[in-house]
C-alpha cells in the first residue's frame, strides 16, 4: 500500500517544485531586465562583470528554492503547517535575492570618465561619495540608468599632493566627483587630442567577429574611427571615437594601450 502511494507522492512534490521553479524564473526574468537594460546596458554588463555576478545570485536562488520545496512538500502535513513551510522558503529566497540584488546595485557601473589619455569605468561602490556635494551642478548624484559619461580636469597645484596620495591608494580621478565635468565640447576636444587611429590596431583583436560587430554598431567605417583605452573591472576594452566630432560612438573588445 505504502509503495503504491510513493510514486503519487513524488509526483505531487515534483509538481509543487515545478510551480515554484516557474515562479522563480518569472521573477528572475524581471530582475534580469532591470539589471541588463537599466543598470548594466551593453557592454557594461560584460566589462564590469555584471553578468557573472547576477547569474551567480539568480542561479543559487532559482535552484535552491524549488529543491527545498521538493524536499519538504508533503500533502499529508496539516495545511497550516505546509503553508508555513512554503512561506518560510519564499521569505528566505526573497531575502537572499534582495541581498544579492543590492550587491549588484552597488557594483553597477556609475561613471565613464575620460582621465588624461584613457577612459575609466567606475562602479558606484568605488565613487568617493563624500565628494558628490562638491561636484559641479548636474553631477551630484549617481545615475540609475547606466553610467554617466564625464570629462575630468587635472588637479590644481594645491590638490595635486592629495590626488597622488589617493591614486596610490587606488582612488583615481575618475572616481572623484570633485574632478568630474559634464561631457560637452571640452570633453570632445580632449578625446580628439588623445585618441589613436583604430585601423592600425585591428590585428590586436582577439575575437575578430566581435570586433567587426562593434565597429558595425558604431555606424561608422573603420577609417572614421579613433580609439581610447578603457580601464574596467573585468576586462580591457576601448571606447570608439568619431574622428571628426570627438564623440564616443561605441566600444570594441580590443586593448589599445
Amino acid at each position: 500500500m505504502t509503495s503504491s502511494k510513493a510514486p503519487l507522492e513524488w509526483r505531487r512534490r515534483a509538481r509543487a517544485a515545478g510551480v515554484h521553479l516557474l515562479s522563480c524564473l518569472v521573477v528572475a526574468m524581471a530582475v534580469a531586465a532591470l539589471v541588463f537594460l537599466v543598470w548594466y546596458p551593453w557592454p557594461y554588463r560584460i566589462v564590469s562583470g555584471g553578468e557573472k555576478l547576477l547569474f551567480l545570485v539568480m542561479g543559487v536562488d532559482i535552484v535552491m528554492g524549488p529543491l527545498i520545496t521538493l524536499a519538504i512538500f508533503d500533502i499529508r502535513k496539516p495545511m497550516r503547517e505546509l503553508k508555513r513551510d512554503l512561506a518560510i522558503i519564499v521569505a528566505l529566497q526573497l531575502a537572499a535575492l534582495s541581498y544579492g540584488l543590492h550587491t549588484v546595485y552597488l557594483a553597477r557601473p556609475a561613471v565613464l570618465a575620460l582621465e588624461a589619455e584613457r577612459f575609466r569605468l567606475t562602479i558606484a561602490n568605488d565613487v568617493v561619495m563624500d565628494e558628490l556635494p562638491k561636484a559641479v551642478e548636474g553631477l551630484r548624484a549617481l545615475p540609475l540608468d547606466g553610467p554617466r559619461l564625464v570629462d575630468t580636469v587635472e588637479p590644481t597645484d594645491a590638490q595635486r599632493g592629495d590626488a597622488i596620495f589617493k591614486a596610490m591608494a587606488g582612488t583615481d580621478i575618475g572616481a572623484r566627483p570633485l574632478f568630474w565635468r559634464p561631457w560637452g565640447a571640452e570633453g570632445r576636444r580632449h578625446a580628439l587630442k588623445v585618441a589613436k587611429p583604430l585601423a592600425p590596431l585591428v590585428a590586436r583583436a582577439k575575437d575578430r567577429a566581435a570586433f567587426d560587430d562593434a565597429v558595425a554598431r558604431s555606424g561608422r567605417p573603420l577609417e572614421q574611427l579613433a580609439v581610447i583605452p578603457m580601464i574596467a573591472r573585468d576586462t580591457s576594452w576601448s571606447v570608439l571615437i568619431d574622428k571628426t566630432s570627438g564623440e564616443p560612438v561605441g566600444f570594441a573588445p580590443i586593448d589599445s594601450f
